[in-house]
């Protein structure tokens, strides 16, 4: 039995009908990949969103960190200051008779700070505050006589004196600034408590 020829009309309705599926097919592919588009579009929307939230809570966190960490510093500055004010002005083997705080000065480009600066006629102790005493402030301790002596003419030949005061105080940190020969101010109790063994004259 011999298989009958198709027909031109069938054929072609046979092609007809293949170009309207391949069509429609297109026509999905497109429709899939513009939801993808828009999926990915709304994704990456999202995310920025998310990281501009982030980003705006991380600022805030710094902020409110940075500022605790300011308060606990002027905290211990304040506390430091009024117990040499109030009378803690011998020490070091000597009578200081003036107390500075927070003294600052600029010249041809050297700029510098000192927390607590005590004056008699022929000394000056610069004491350094920090809330917690870390092994990083020693370097800047010791590099304050120099500082001083060129922001502060009139003393370059006066004897320094130096001290770092803390609320807290690591025992590595202690034990260095006793052997660079700086002076340990700390609060012990109700107490201000100075260490001025091996103390140097800068």
């Amino acid at each position: 039995m011999q298989s009958q020829t198709p027909s031109f009309d069938s054929v072609w309705a046979l092609l007809q009908e293949t170009a309207k599926s391949l069509k429609e097919t297109e026509g999905l592919l497109k429709e899939a990949e513009q939801e993808r588009k828009e999926s990915s579009a709304d994704f990456d929307k999202r995310l920025k969103e998310s990281r501009t939230d982030f980003d705006h809570r991380m600022k805030e966190l710094q902020k409110m960190v940075g500022g605790m960490a300011n308060n606990h510093g002027s905290f211990a500055e304040d506390y430091f200051f009024n117990s040499f004010e109030n009378g803690k002005q011998n020490f070091f083997g000597e009578k200081f008779d003036d107390i500075s705080k927070q003294l600052k000065n600029k010249w041809q480009g050297l700029e510098d700070e000192y927390d607590i600066v005590l004056y008699n006629h022929s000394s000056v102790a610069l004491i350094e505050v920090k809330y917690k005493a870390r092994e990083n402030n020693i370097p800047q301790v010791l590099k304050k006589p120099e500082t001083f002596r060129i922001l502060f003419p009139n003393y370059k030949d006066f004897k320094i004196y130096l001290g770092l005061a803390s609320m807290s105080f690591d025992s590595k940190v202690e034990e260095e600034c006793i052997n660079q020969g700086i002076a340990v101010i700390k609060q012990v109790g109700d107490a201000v408590v100075i260490n001025d063994t091996n103390l140097k004259v800068f």
